[in-house]
């Protein structure tokens, strides 16, 4: 499906809407097309209209009085109404006269000796006449001035009733597409969740956050303005030349030319914009993820003094993007204004020449009024031409957008699992094992080990040895590509992630706290877990220290990554996080590997608390910390090399008794160091 048509199908879910809102819209534009109909009426009939013959009737049947007489214009007689003589009133420059008889009117009109002159190049016409003074004059447009209020009232009512009809198509249809950006936008979030880990592995997540935020907003612009414009100015458009063709077909039919050049007109623009459009976007999204990147490793930058190369690499991202949007800048002055200006002034031109050069005569009045309106409808003409083609930029801009945003989309995730397991004992098997995140490049090889419910199992190693990847393949983070894994009997494969990690806990290294408070962070919401549940689980891991010092204690707001917290208490609450959702399986990923002597003491008791009766799996790179572990897997190059307990291993004298030994030497020579420094300081 196409990135339009899905669009489309976004926008069917509010249709009832977006029907009602063009409905609005198409009665206040017509509404606002009577305008110049009204005024070409009143120009035609009750100005220039004075022109028409007037014939004398009799006192009794009302008129206009001159001279004794009494007179009704042509259009004011009844059908059947008997008249007397005809006279005529005729503008001569910017005077008025009254001739007693009828009067050709076509030709150049003067006085002459006291006389009325018509000169139309083939004769010359001489009447008698008289010229009226303004009182006189007043007389015989007196009869028009009602019609005339009441069609300036017609006119006043009809722009108050387009006006709060544009008004609720303009609430309506901009409500419907907030609503299908709002969708949009939970969908699109809703799809993050489903997303496998692998797929942030390699899009950085200022990537991520550039779709789901700049390229949803920027689609919301195509609901909002450029659809919107694109609706009124096609209504507005057809309404136009409907009008054009009922004043004058012929000069109507030359102006529909307009519509293949604006056609054309947008697929020449549309086969460069798209382009451009789509490096500016991925330019835009490349600099939100290296503003991400550079945040969150200022430290690093400033320590490492990369600040100057840092800075160099953003220049020429941005530099990049800038060039771009100097082409689309280029591209929009090209095609925008002053291509409509021309078209403008093209269609004044036949214009003038058809009335100049064709029908437009000093006699034939009626013609004024339709020149009028033909001018005020083509100066309408152009607005929607002007108004599309504005919104052609952030039409293709939308578009790739929406492109960007449905590539997102069309990742194959997994659908979140409402379902229920009941909690399992936790008795993991791993019977052979094998994974791995690129096309045969294993770390993973002919993995088997089972471990019995309540015990815990170590896993060490060196760095790239496999206990990290063990736990993914456990979590089903990532899914093992030879053997399997079996809980309780039963495969993984076949139980949907969200139950399968429905009883599983994980602390890691580097523990994430999420923007809130310290009791929101443990409970992570989740209604099951009651306030009580959470200060218990914050007492149980040793917390009670941290809580003590804090003014608001469960309440105390915690900014983003808890950067306010110190790496201990982080833990601390992860610790919490995890015990107060109980779960069978606990993997701890390293937890004391960055924390200081003293603060592991209390990270080592919490973490006795939160192996209690579960199948608990440790990384740890400390090996005096699994010392009391029932199970030690001993992992290099993706394969188990030893397992045992640790006086087991110690006495096999193998690679790990030469680990764990090189880590004893290691901490007594810095013992030693630390002696001798208090030593020299004391003398």
């Amino acid at each position: 499906m196409s990135t339009a048509s899905r669009l489309v199908q976004y926008a069917k879910l509010y249709q009832r809407t977006i029907w009602l809102a063009l409905t609005l819209l198409t009665v206040s534009v017509f509404a606002e097309l009577v305008g110049p109909f009204i005024a070409k009426h009143i120009i035609d009939t009750h100005i220039l209209g004075i022109e028409k013959p007037w014939y004398q009737v009799e006192e009794a049947q009302g008129g206009v009085s001159y001279q004794g007489e009494r007179f009704k214009r042509i259009d004011h007689l009844q059908d059947g109404e008997s008249h007397g003589r005809e006279v005529r009133i005729v503008q001569v420059g910017r005077s008025f006269a009254f001739v007693d008889g009828p009067v050709h009117l076509e030709g150049k009109r003067s006085w002459v000796d006291g006389q009325l002159v018509i000169n139309n190049r083939e004769e010359e016409s001489h009447y008698a006449a008289t010229q009226l003074s303004r009182t006189e004059l007043y007389a015989f447009f007196a009869p028009q001035i009602k019609p005339v209020i009441q069609l300036l009232l017609l006119f006043f009512a009809i722009t108050v009733v387009a006006a709060l009809f544009h008004y609720g198509q303009r609430y309506m249809l901009q409500g419907a597409a907030n609503r299908i950006v709002q969708k949009l936008r939970e969908d699109v979030y809703a799809q993050v969740q489903r997303l496998p880990i692998e797929y942030f592995d390699n899009l950085p997540a200022g990537k991520v956050v550039s779709r789901i935020t700049n390229d949803t907003e920027t689609i919301r612009e195509l609901y909002v303005t450029v659809l919107a414009t694109f609706f009124t100015s096609g209504i507005y458009l057809t309404g136009i030349f409907i009008a054009l063709f009922l004043l004058d077909a012929q000069l109507a039919a030359i102006c529909l030319l307009l519509i293949p050049i604006m056609v054309v007109w947008v697929v020449l623009y549309r086969r460069y914009a798209t382009h451009y459009n789509r490096v500016i976007r991925a330019r835009l999204s490349d600099i939100n993820g290296m503003i991400n990147e550079s945040i969150q490793g200022m430290p690093v930058i400033q320590a490492f003094r990369r600040e100057k190369e840092m800075n160099a690499e953003f220049e020429e991202m941005n530099e990049d993007h800038f060039r771009y949007q100097n082409k689309m800048l280029n591209l929009n002055a090209i095609t925008g204004h002053n291509l409509v200006n021309v078209l403008r002034n093209v269609a004044f031109v036949v214009l003038l020449w058809y009335f100049g050069g064709q029908s437009l005569g000093i006699g034939t009045v009626i013609e004024i009024g339709v020149l009028y309106a033909f001018v005020d409808y083509l100066n309408r003409l152009f607005q929607p031409v002007m108004n599309i083609v504005n919104q052609l930029a952030n039409m293709e801009t939308a578009l790739v957008s929406a492109e960007r945003v449905f590539e997102l989309m069309d990742e194959p995730g997994v659908d979140v699992d409402q379902g229920k397991l009941a909690r399992y004992k936790g008795h993991v098997v791993f019977d052979q094992v094998s994974f791995a995140y690129k096309e045969q490049e294993y770390v993973l090889k002919d993995i088997s080990f089972e471990a019995r419910p309540g015990e815990t199992v170590a896993l060490v190693g060196h760095t790239g040895s496999g206990k990290s990847s063990i736990m993914n393949v456990l979590f089903r983070f990532y899914d093992s590509q030879r053997g399997h894994i079996y809980i309780d009997g039963t495969d993984i494969q076949s139980v949907p992630k969200q139950q399968l990690r429905s009883h599983m806990g994980i602390v890691l290294q580097d523990p994430f706290l999420f923007s809130g408070t310290i009791a929101s962070n443990v409970s992570l919401d989740d209604p099951a877990i009651s306030r009580q549940a959470v200060e218990q689980a914050l007492k149980d891991v040793g917390a009670d220290g941290l809580l003590s010092r804090l003014p608001n204690g469960l309440d105390e707001p915690v900014i983003e990554k808890g950067s306010t917290l110190s790496a201990g208490e982080r833990q601390l609450i992860s610790f919490a996080r995890a015990l107060a959702f109980n779960p069978a399986i606990l993997i701890l990923d390293e937890a004391t590997a960055s924390i200081d002597t003293e603060t592991e003491a209390v990270i080592q008791q919490a973490m006795e608390v939160l192996k209690r009766g579960r199948t608990t799996f440790v990384i740890a790179h400390r090996l005096s910390t699994i010392r009391s572990a029932d199970q030690i897997l001993v992992l290099d190059r993706g394969q188990i090399t030893e397992r045992g307990s640790h006086d087991t291993l110690m006495l096999k004298r193998g690679k790990y008794y030469q680990m764990y030994q090189l880590q004893q030497g290691g901490e007594t020579a810095a013992t030693d160091q630390v002696k001798s420094t208090l030593a020299v300081t004391d003398m």
